[in-house]
């Protein structure tokens, strides 16, 4: 099992679009990134926090590779846009990856690399893993929970639905 912390917007659409990819064992939506200990989602939406919304994934890598998942990851939300996604505004909102380990912030770096030779401007912030902070439990699961609540209803499944385009081996 390897475990990666990724945020790219919203958390309740990243979290969702994690939870279809095969190999991916648990998804839990979280903060990490910023300095008050133990925030609360208010705060968070305050922005004076520092935390990005994220989300920790555990997966198996005999299934997936890291790499697929970065590929997924970067396909999922716009790593062109600093703190913004959509109508989702500030730093809150950050496009980020937060390594692990040494393997993760090399492949992690390639990746932009290799999105920079596609003409992706990508702004994607890549940093040593923080403190993890798991989300209220209202969070967790929020898009199962709640299909009908009109962002996530209105974002999650034309991401579905191209992923399983693109994704499809990966796809549960």
């Amino acid at each position: 099992m390897e475990t990666t912390i990724l945020g790219g917007g919203c958390f309740w659409c990243t979290e969702s679009v994690f939870r279809a990819v095969r190999g991916v064992q648990a998804v839990t939506s979280g903060y990490a990134g910023g300095a008050r200990p133990n925030p609360t989602y208010e705060q968070i939406c305050s922005g004076a926090t520092g935390h990005a919304e994220v989300i920790a994934i555990d997966f198996d890598h005999a299934v997936i590779s890291f790499e697929r998942i970065l590929d997924i990851f970067f396909a999922t939300h716009d790593p062109t846009t600093l703190n913004r996604q959509g109508n989702d505004m500030g730093t809150q909102y950050r496009s980020v990856i937060f390594y692990l380990d040494d393997t993760q912030k090399q492949k992690a770096l390639a990746k932009i690399e290799h999105l920079k030779t596609e003409g992706v401007k990508a702004v994607t912030e890549i940093s040593p893993a923080p403190e993890f902070y798991p989300a209220e439990t209202y969070h967790q699961d929020y898009y199962a929970k709640n299909p009908e609540q009109g962002y996530c209803s209105f974002m999650i499944p034309p991401k579905l639905s191209k992923l399983k385009q693109y994704f499809a081996d990966d796809m549960i």
